[in-house]
C-alpha cells in the first residue's frame, strides 16, 4: 500500500480500494458497512471528490455488497455537506438503480426517494428530474422499472412545464413493450395519481388505468386493481360511475383468478372508496360472485372480508342486504369443500352477531356456528371458539350455553383423540370468555374428567380403552391435559384452583410415566402463585420435594425449579 506509506491523507481510500478488491465477499461487505466512518475521516469535500466517484465507477460486485451500498448512500446527506450537495449522491445511486438484481434496485430507489426530499426545487429540476428521465428512457428494462418509483416524489415540487414532461414519461412507461415495466408502472399508478392535479387525473391517469386494467398480462391487471382504490378516492362521487366502475366490474369478472383474488382482497377498501350508493347498486352483486367463485383462493379472500363488508353497508339497507343476499352465500361457504375457505369464514362470521342482533343471531347464525364447531378442520373450530365473546355479548351466556355447550361436550367426547386434545387446548380460552361462574358450573367437571381419565391412561389403568393407548396419544396429550390447570387457574381464581384443579394435579404426581410427573411439577409451578401460603406449604411443597428425589433427571430438574420459583426450597 504505497499510497498509505507516502501520503496518510489517502489512507482511507487506499484501504477501501484494497478491501473492495479482496476476494473475500464478507470483507468487502464489511468495508461497505463502514462507509460512513470512512466518509467522516475523509471530510465532506474528499467524500464528494474521491469517495463517491470511486463508488460510482466500481459498482460491479455481489448483490449483497451492492444492497448494503444502496442502503448506506440513502443516509449520506450530512456526510457530503448537507442538502446543498445532496445531488452528489445521485450518480452512484443511479448506477445501482440499473443493476439486474431486483432487491438492489428497490433499495436504490428507496434511497433515491429519501434523498429527493433533501433537494431544493431548483436542484430537483437541475439534477433529480434529469436522472428520472435517463432511467425512464434507458435501454434496459431494469432502469425503466426503477424510474416508475421516482415520479411521485419530485412531481409536486417542479414547474408546470416539467410536470407535463414527467406525465408524458410516465405515460410511456405504462405502455412499455416490456411487461415488467408496465407492471412497475401499474404498481405506482395510484401513488402518482395522488400527487397530480384533479384535471390530469381525469384526463391522463384514467386512460392509463383503463389500459393497464385491460393489459394482456394478468400480473399487470391485478396491480391496476390496487391503483383503483387510490384513484376512486380522488374523484368526485358523480364521476366514479363513468370513470372507474366499468373497469372495476371488468376486474371482478376477470378470466384470471389472480385478478379476481386481488379484487376480493381489496374489496372493502374499494367499497369505502366508492361509497354506499355504488356499493348497493354494484358491489353487493360483485361480492356475491366472489363468494361463489370457482377458485378456492378467491372464495377465501372474499370470506375474510364478510364482516367488514357488512359493517360498511349503509345502515338503511344493511340488515336487508345481509339477510337477503349475503347470508345465503355464507350458508354455502360454511360447508365449502376447501378448509381454507371455511377457516377464513370462521375467523369473522361471529362478528355478524352485533350487526344482526339477537333474534337474527339465534335463528340464522347459531346453526352456522354449531355446524362449524363440528367441522373436521381444527382451525375452523378454533376460529369459532376464539370469537365466542362477540356472540355472548349479543345473546347472553344462557342462550349461548344451551346451544353451544352440547356441541363442546360432543367434541370433548369425540372418538378421535386429536379432536379431544383440540378442545382441551381451547378450554382456557373458553373459561376466559365465558366467565368463572359459567366455567365452574358447566365446564369444570369436563376438565377434571379429562385429567382423571388421562391419569388412568398414563398409569396404564382401566381408562385406556376409552381414551386410546398411551402410545397413540403421545406427549402432546400429556402436555395438553396438564396445560389446562396451569392456564385455567389464572382465570378461575384461588378457591376453584385449590378445591378442584390442585387435587387432580397432585394425584397425578405418582403416575408411572415420567413425562406425566415432570408435567405435574411444571403445572404446580404455574398454579402456585394463585394458591395461599398454607396450601403451598402443606400440600404442594411435600409433593415437589418427593419429586426432587425421582429417578428421572427431568422430573428432578422441574421439581427443583418449581420449589425455587415458588420460594419453597
Amino acid at each position: 500500500m504505497a499510497a498509505a506509506d507516502g501520503d496518510d491523507s489517502l489512507y482511507p481510500i487506499a484501504v477501501l480500494i484494497d478491501e473492495l478488491r479482496n476476494e473475500d465477499v464478507q470483507l468487502r461487505l464489511n468495508s461497505i458497512k463502514k462507509l460512513s466512518t470512512i466518509a467522516l475521516a475523509l471530510g465532506v469535500e474528499r467524500t464528494r471528490s474521491e469517495l463517491l466517484p470511486f463508488l460510482t465507477d466500481t459498482i460491479y460486485d455481489e448483490d449483497e455488497v451492492l444492497l448494503a451500498l444502496a442502503e448506506q448512500l440513502g443516509t449520506f446527506t450530512a456526510l457530503v455537506g448537507g442538502p446543498e450537495f445532496v445531488h452528489c449522491l445521485l450518480p452512484p445511486l443511479e448506477s445501482l438503480a440499473t443493476v439486474e438484481e431486483t432487491v438492489v434496485r428497490d433499495k436504490a430507489v428507496e434511497s433515491l426517494r429519501a434523498v429527493s426530499h433533501e433537494h431544493s426545487p431548483p436542484d430537483l429540476e437541475g439534477h433529480f428530474v434529469p436522472l428520472v428521465k435517463r432511467l425512464a428512457g434507458g435501454d434496459w428494462f431494469t432502469s425503466r422499472t426503477s424510474a416508475c418509483g421516482l415520479f411521485s416524489v419530485c412531481y409536486p415540487r417542479v414547474s408546470s412545464p416539467v410536470k407535463a414532461e414527467l406525465r408524458q414519461y410516465f405515460r410511456n412507461l405504462c405502455s412499455d413493450d416490456t411487461p415488467m415495466v408496465r407492471r412497475a408502472a401499474a404498481s405506482k399508478l395510484g401513488e402518482f395519481a395522488k400527487v397530480l392535479e384533479l384535471e390530469h387525473v381525469k384526463s391522463e391517469i384514467i386512460p392509463m388505468f383503463s389500459s393497464l386494467a385491460a393489459d394482456e398480462q394478468d400480473s399487470v391487471r391485478l396491480l391496476a386493481v390496487e391503483a383503483c382504490v387510490s384513484i376512486a378516492q380522488l374523484l368526485p362521487q358523480e364521476e366514479l360511475e363513468p370513470l372507474v366502475m366499468p373497469t372495476l366490474r371488468q376486474a371482478a369478472e376477470d378470466k384470471s383468478w389472480r385478478v379476481r383474488y386481488m379484487v376480493a382482497d381489496k374489496f372493502t377498501e374499494l367499497q369505502r372508496a366508492v361509497g354506499p350508493e355504488i356499493t348497493k347498486s354494484d358491489l353487493v352483486g360483485a361480492f356475491q360472485s366472489l363468494m361463489k367463485d370457482c377458485e378456492a383462493e378467491v372464495r377465501a379472500a372474499a370470506s375474510h372480508k364478510v364482516k367488514e363488508f357488512c359493517e360498511n353497508l349503509s345502515p338503511d339497507c344493511r340488515e336487508a342486504v345481509i339477510m337477503g343476499q349475503i347470508l345465503p352465500c355464507i350458508k354455502e361457504l360454511v360447508s365449502d369443500a376447501n378448509q381454507h375457505v371455511k377457516s377464513a369464514l370462521a375467523s369473522v362470521i361471529m362478528g355478524l352477531s352485533p350487526i344482526l342482533g339477537k333474534d337474527n343471531t339465534v335463528e340464522h347464525l347459531l346453526p352456522l356456528f354449531l355446524a362449524q364447531l363440528k367441522d373436521e378442520c381444527p382451525e375452523v373450530r378454533l376460529n369459532i371458539i376464539s370469537n365466542l365473546d362477540c356472540v355472548n355479548e349479543v345473546i347472553g351466556i344462557r342462550q349461548l350455553s344451551q346451544s353451544l355447550l352440547p356441541a363442546i361436550v360432543e367434541l370433548a367426547e369425540d372418538a378421535k383423540w386429536r379432536v379431544r386434545l383440540a378442545i382441551i387446548e381451547y378450554m382456557p380460552l373458553l373459561a376466559g370468555q365465558l366467565g368463572v361462574e359459567f366455567f365452574d358450573e358447566k365446564l369444570n367437571s369436563l376438565c377434571m374428567a379429562w385429567l382423571v381419565d388421562h391419569g388412568a391412561v398414563g398409569g396404564g389403568g382401566a381408562g385406556s380403552d376409552a381414551w386410546g393407548t398411551p402410545g397413540s396419544l403421545g406427549h402432546s396429550w400429556v402436555h395438553g391435559a396438564l396445560l389446562g390447570p396451569q392456564v385455567l387457574s389464572e382465570v378461575v381464581g384461588q378457591e376453584v384452583t385449590r378445591q378442584q384443579l390442585l387435587p387432580t394435579a397432585l394425584r397425578m404426581a405418582g403416575d408411572a410415566v415420567a413425562n406425566v410427573r415432570f408435567n405435574v411439577a411444571k403445572s404446580l409451578q404455574r398454579i402456585g402463585p394463585v394458591l395461599d401460603q398454607g396450601t403451598l406449604q402443606t400440600e404442594v411443597k411435600p409433593v415437589l420435594e418427593k419429586l426432587t428425589q425421582d429417578q428421572d433427571v427431568d422430573v428432578k430438574y422441574f421439581a427443583q425449579e418449581a420449589l425455587s420459583v415458588l420460594a419453597l426450597a
